[in-house]
């Protein structure tokens, strides 16, 4: 038998019992997110407990409960002479509104939804299968939440131009987006563009009445929602721009999909594909920022999900060699991969026929 490394041993174990400590971390500031409690404090001088509850609108007892999770897990600050807690602005520019894209706090809420799929997803690794969309009813509304920040500070300013088709979408084309769940960001831009016809297709019901709902809301009359199967798009040579914003690692038929992309496009149609920067091999994400994250997400969400269809289940981290593979095998022949500053966890696909 071969002896232990002590270190080692005590290595990990140190290792461990970190991540035991930020999994109840993640659930904590799931919840302060949640509750507003980053925004009650963000900019706030030293306060008491009884002061955070009440200008959040909480319960003391649970509030003070909570920040002792958040003073020793090092994001809140506490002054034991005067009792008093603060959020360092440095910390409320990672979890507060104020970082948009760059807001951390919002991807913990995943923690606690994935947690409530916990036994379907053992269950399909004794038996095989997947868990399937209905049973995370809360995922639309979360997804819609974390997006839509990064749509709010990014769609207009970085992304359009990006495309390099703002004069294009000022004069007026046609755009369909697949996927498009609540469909903020087509009704972001049918306000900007009202000389443009916009589409957006989903298979949620209750997405599409959303985004319908938004875009009545706001009085626009150069979008459509509609709910499809985006792997069976009917539309040929009809569209300019195509987008999908994270959708693409989710289908049961990918390949499907991307060819139905291909042929809903004009000749010199541009397909904007907003997908997770990954590498295609395990070794290469080692060292990735959202690693652990990323893999823990898919085997619970994204992957089962699409396994639950009788899918490719290509999963969160499918990664960038797949992607521009299954690209040029839909058709695809020129595609730049395109990064923003400002969203560190997706690549930006320009993919074009010709």
């Amino acid at each position: 038998m071969t002896e232990l490394d002590r270190s080692k041993t005590e290595a990990f174990a140190a290792r461990m019992t970190s991540v035991l400590n930020s999994a109840a971390l993640a659930l904590m500031t799931s919840i302060g997110r949640q509750t507003g409690l980053f925004e009650t404090m963000a900019g706030r001088p030293p306060s008491t407990s009884d002061d955070i509850a009440r200008a959040a609108g909480l319960d003391e007892r649970y509030v003070r409960e909570w920040l002792g999770a958040m003073v020793t897990g090092g994001i809140v600050e506490f002054d034991a002479a005067a009792r008093t807690y603060v959020l360092p602005p440095e910390h409320a520019a990672v979890i507060t509104n104020a970082a948009g894209a760059r807001n951390i706090a919002r991807f913990t809420q995943y923690i606690p939804m994935l947690g409530e799929v916990e036994a379907d997803v053992i269950e399909s690794f004794r038996h095989g299968g997947g868990v399937p969309y209905s049973r995370y009813p809360r995922f639309s509304a979360l997804m819609a939440e974390s997006s839509g920040l990064r749509f709010d500070h990014l769609l207009l300013p970085a992304v359009v131009p990006l495309t390099g088709l703002g004069a294009a979408l000022e004069r007026g084309i046609d755009v369909l987006d697949i996927g498009c769940g609540r469909g903020h960001a087509i009704n972001l831009l049918g306000r900007a563009f009202p000389r443009s016809r916009f589409a957006g297709y989903d298979f949620s019901e209750e997405g599409i009445a959303a985004a319908r709902a938004e875009a009545q809301g706001l009085g626009l009359t150069n979008v459509r929602f509609a709910v499809r199967d985006v792997a069976a798009l009917e539309e040929q040579a009809a569209c300019d721009l195509v987008t999908a914003f994270d959708v693409i690692h989710d289908q049961a038929r990918p390949d499907a999909v991307l060819l139905s992309v291909a042929r809903a496009l004009r000749p010199e149609g541009t397909f904007l594909m907003v997908d997770v920067r990954a590498s295609s091999e395990l070794q290469d994400n080692v060292a990735h920022p959202f690693g652990p994250f990323l893999y823990g997400m898919s085997t619970m969400h994204c992957m089962t999900v699409s396994l639950a269809l009788g899918g490719a289940g290509l999963g969160t981290a499918w990664g960038e060699q797949k992607a521009l593979a299954m690209l040029g095998e839909a058709g695809f022949t020129r595609v730049e991969v395109q990064r923003l500053p400002d969203d560190p966890l997706n690549n930006y696909y320009l993919a074009r026929k010709a």
